[in-house]
């Protein structure tokens, strides 16, 4: 299984065979991935044997689960822009701000990297069927990749889904189911429905956090090996901001980096902050949120598998979970695109929004080197960034 051990489930720590298919650990908890590492280290002894390596998340192959060639299902996924925001930099004095351009990524969106590697995994262990509940941009990655791998697709997404992702997702081949409610409404029809359908729910299937843990590889890479100071992540169901802290653990054993990990900042919308309400109050897991309401439909996720993952890391990293406006979120689109020149999504926006409220508060000192995840396009949400133009409709 080439450098796979074994799969791990996050909570109980029972061990499971490779080459298999799974969903959850019957603890209910979500499975991951772990390797020989040592066989690694030998292969790959630093970053510096990545320079032969494709510009893609496959220049990581060997910390990834695929075992054949022919199994990859890629379309140009990962390796996005690390930038310098100059202006932005001079305007907030913060000399070292970064944000990573996800919006580069096939698709649109960061959620291309998780879906290559989960598909991948799904033509190799030879699955034919695949679904997705999705408030858009997941669904829209989904659609693509199974149809470039061949499968048959469905997307269960809530009835005000951007219009762009709705679009997308059909013209892509994929059976498109609208759900009254939210990405836990669709999440839930879902399985009700089952059959045969594998559900490639967040962090219900192992291999989609392989692919966004490439993001940590990436920006240690672009940083010329330095982890940064600070990560600010929009947070919905939190692949990311977990497959990152993954990432940078495996790096850690590769002996690429030490002990030193930057802090994690969890960005949510106040009409949507399970994991802030859950942060504040000391919880192990944030309770629904009830009746969620954001322009953020990445961040309109109401109660997440992953809950007590995400806040394992913000603790242990010394981070924090903060919620944003929706305006502060769009004002935030707005100034990136004055002065970077980048039309980025309301969950791009919420973490400008986030960095002057942590600069504001004292929690940064201004000499951090800081990197801002701008996960999507702002062209897919051009209902939303209307809106810019008349501010009394948020």
């Amino acid at each position: 299984m080439g450098n796979l051990s074994h799969l791990e489930c996050a909570r109980c720590a029972k061990q499971f065979e490779p080459g298999k298919i799974y969903n959850l650990c019957p603890c209910g908890g979500p499975l991951f991935v772990r390797y020989d590492l040592h066989r690694v280290r030998a292969i790959l002894p630093g970053p510096d044997g990545l320079n032969s390596q494709p510009p893609t998340l496959w220049r990581y192959r060997p910390v990834l689960p695929v075992t054949h060639d022919s199994s990859i299902v890629s379309m140009g996924e990962g390796f996005t822009p690390l930038v310098h925001a100059a202006r932005l930099s001079e305007k907030l004095g913060l000399p070292n701000l970064y944000f990573k351009d996800e919006s580069r990524n096939p698709t649109g969106s960061f959620k291309a990297r998780g879906l290559s590697v989960a598909l991948s995994m799904a033509r190799e262990l030879g699955i034919k069927k695949v679904a997705i509940p999705s408030a858009g941009n997941a669904a829209g990655a989904l659609a693509a990749y199974a149809g470039r791998a061949g499968l048959e697709a469905a997307v269960f997404m809530p009835e005000d889904t951007p219009l762009a992702n709705r679009l997308e997702c059909a013209l892509l081949g994929a059976e498109v189911v609208f759900v009254p409610g939210s990405i836990k409404d669709c999440g839930q029809l879902l399985r009700e429905r089952g059959g045969a359908w594998f559900d490639m729910s967040t962090l219900r299937e192992p291999y989609r956090v392989e692919g966004k843990k490439t993001m940590a590889y990436e920006i240690f890479e672009q940083l010329g090996g330095r982890v940064p100071d600070v990560i600010v992540y929009p947070t919905g169901g939190g692949t990311g901001l977990i497959g990152m802290w993954k990432g940078f653990e495996e790096m850690e054993h590769l002996g690429w980096i030490g002990t030193a990990r930057p802090r994690m900042f969890a960005v949510q919308a106040t009409g949507c902050a399970p994991i802030v309400r859950a942060f504040a109050g000391g919880a192990e897991r944030g309770e629904e949120w009830l009746r969620p309401e954001t322009v953020a439909a990445g961040l309109r996720v109401p109660a997440a598998i992953g809950d007590f993952l995400m806040l394992r890391v913000l603790r242990e990293s010394r981070g924090l979970a903060l919620a944003v406006e929706d305006r502060a979120m769009l004002d935030g689109v707005k100034e990136f695109a004055e002065t970077e020149g980048l039309v980025t999504s309301p969950e791009g926006g919420a973490t400008l929004a986030a960095l002057k409220r942590l600069l504001a508060d004292g929690f940064l000192s201004g000499y951090e080197t800081v990197v801002l995840l701008l996960t999507a396009t702002g062209y897919k949400y051009l209902e939303v960034l209307e809106a810019l133009q008349h501010p009394r409709k948020i």
